[in-house]
């Protein structure tokens, strides 16, 4: 198992529940890296003085708070850890939960909550009452030098941790006028959704962008465009600009469309040999 991003104990009451946080996710953006164009040398990021102009090694760089302007507290591992010694090592409960009631814009990043040594036991209870009542735990931790809200929730036999913003870091919705929607427009966009409607699949969906960024690259490989910065534009795929369209023509048009892929797949169904019993 990979190493634990951080170590401690939910608090539920008077139960700790011994805990460990991994990672539950990756990035896959290709690893790009920034080139001078000039003779295609790596461009690194550099920790500068302001004062001196020369590199600083990371084993001279420390935290600091600006208080006042030029004049500065440093921090070191130990004030952050122990600034508050409890919320540093403990997820600690505050509520229980409906997920509904948690608007999506509130969710961050997930984690895998697995139990530390000897948290087994507790560590399954949780997740059962979690599952059994259908309700999330809302709580607060320190990881990282900063508190975060989080919600942890049954998955499977495990268990998740969701980061979430903090009501102050959530921005306000954009003010914008509502445009006219006729009463057909609506029941014509209901039959769209309901003729589109099933199940979340996450396995459905793949990152085409990237595998076609990635087929770019092996193109210009191949063409030994190795040390070219020239970059032709698309030919015909160009990104559409906004338009009035007519709403009622495109809801048909999407529902035909919706209609002739049914009828691809009613098809192929009925192609396929029936196996025998």
């Amino acid at each position: 198992m990979p190493r634990a991003l951080w170590k401690g104990a939910i608090s539920l009451g008077l139960i700790y529940v011994p805990v460990e946080i991994h990672t539950a996710s990756k990035d896959n953006t290709l690893p790009l890296h920034m080139l001078d164009s000039r003779d295609f040398s790596p461009v690194g990021y550099r920790r500068i003085n302001k004062k001196t102009g020369k590199e600083v090694d990371w084993s001279h760089i420390v935290k600091g708070y600006e208080y006042r302007k030029g004049n500065f507290v440093a921090l070191t591992d130990t004030d952050f850890k122990h600034a508050n010694v409890k919320a540093s090592e403990t997820i600690e409960i505050d509520t229980f939960c409906d997920a509904a009631e948690i608007p999506a814009i509130y969710y961050e990043k997930p984690y895998y909550l697995a139990p530390a040594k000897g948290g087994a036991k507790v560590y399954t209870l949780l997740q059962r009452v979690l599952e059994a009542t259908g309700k999330i735990a809302v709580a607060t931790f320190v990881m990282h030098q900063r508190q975060h809200l989080c919600a942890i929730a049954p998955q499977r036999s495990s268990l998740m941790l969701l980061t979430l913003r903090f009501s102050d870091e959530v921005l306000p919705v954009p003010e914008h006028q509502s445009a006219k929607i006729t009463s057909a427009e609506l029941a014509m966009a209901k039959q769209l959704v309901q003729r589109m409607q099933g199940h979340f699949n996450a396995g459905k969906f793949k990152d085409t962008y990237r595998a076609d960024l990635k087929r770019r690259i092996q193109e210009k490989i191949s063409n030994k465009e190795t040390h070219s910065l020239g970059v032709a534009e698309p030919e015909s795929n160009e990104r559409p600009k906004a338009q009035v369209i007519d709403l009622m023509a495109a809801l048909k048009a999407s529902l035909d469309k919706s209609s002739r892929g049914d009828a691809r797949k009613a098809a192929r169904s009925s192609s396929r040999p029936r196996k025998r019993a």
